[in-house]
């Protein structure tokens, strides 16, 4: 079952974005986490997946109305993150939460649901063109310190 998470979700969605992040700090998630479900904000969501009253998938989507690579149309629903355990994988939970993350999306006009993933991660390129998503452009990224 997919649905809307909630602060009693908190100690389930930190657990899954410090498994999507591992090189962030735990507390750094949890805290963002906890702003983003205490927040009410209409621009932001994150779906938890179910199974057997335990959590073992999240999403995190938002609703940008920037310029997004490869995007036509504005607003456009931006999946942030996803992740499903290892051990529930290949059960269609993550499909199911891109697709509740679509739908979120239509349900505030958005015509497309835009996501990224770095270069050389070649499992999420794989998930993100089976759960059908096409490819748009790929890009290197620069800065200078100043």
């Amino acid at each position: 079952m997919i649905r809307p998470a909630t602060l009693a979700d908190l100690d389930a969605i930190a657990g899954l974005r410090s498994a999507l992040w591992p090189g962030e700090s735990a507390e750094a998630l949890r805290a963002e986490a906890e702003a983003s479900l205490a927040s009410g904000d209409a621009r932001l969501a994150t779906l938890v997946a179910v199974e057997g009253g335990e959590a073992v998938g999240f999403a995190e989507v938002s609703l940008r109305t920037d310029y997004v690579n490869g995007c036509e149309t504005c607003p456009v629903a931006f999946l942030e993150g996803i992740h499903v355990r290892p051990e529930w994988r290949r059960r269609a939970i993550g499909r199911a939460l891109v697709e509740a993350a679509a739908q979120w999306g239509r349900d505030r006009g958005c015509r497309e649901l835009a996501s990224d993933a770095l270069l050389d991660n070649a499992a999420s390129l794989r998930f993100h063109g089976a759960a059908g998503f096409e490819e748009t452009e790929r890009v290197v990224c620069f800065r200078k310190r100043l």
